[in-house]
């Protein structure tokens, strides 16, 4: 029987390391990147546990999209390690979204990619890049008509 694992999800854990006070991008795909996203409470059940993690000072945010099938989220963390950070998001919103559409199915793909970023990076360049995922994606013609998005410098 062929693994159900994707590849390279192994290497995905390899040198990961939490350090507070340090920016990530963090982004993870929906299971066979269904696009659960088009459906607004799926959405907002994301939101409000990207909300939480803020709300509980493990996480300071700085920008996060959520596309159809995946999303971005750009941070600071602050007292989780990232695992668990990922683990207590994916699983929370996994219950919800579960919840509202009457189903009991995986969610989420296992694993996630970071990206620590670099002094030298501009932080508000990477916000917009994240921010402009659904003009690039052809989901709308101005960002201020998608609904999923937020960024600390508005």
């Amino acid at each position: 029987m062929p693994s159900q694992t994707p590849p390279h999800s192994q290497s995905l854990r390899k040198g990961r390391v939490s350090e507070p006070g340090r920016l990530y991008l963090l982004t993870s795909a929906t299971h066979q990147r269904r696009p659960l996203f088009r459906d607004w409470q799926a959405g907002r059940a994301l939101v409000a546990e990207i909300q939480q993690a803020v709300a509980s000072r493990r996480v300071g945010s700085l920008a996060w999209v959520i596309m159809p099938d995946h999303f971005h989220w750009l941070l600071e963390l602050k007292e989780a390690s990232l695992d668990a950070l990922m683990r207590t998001l994916k699983s929370r919103s996994a219950i919800a979204i579960n919840r509202h559409l009457g189903e009991d199915g995986q969610i989420w793909q296992k694993g996630y990619h970071d990206h620590a970023l670099r002094a030298e990076e501009d932080v508000q360049g990477v916000a917009r890049y994240i921010i402009a995922n659904p003009l690039r994606a052809g989901l709308v013609k101005r960002i201020g008509d998608y609904p999923f998005w937020d960024a600390k410098w508005l």
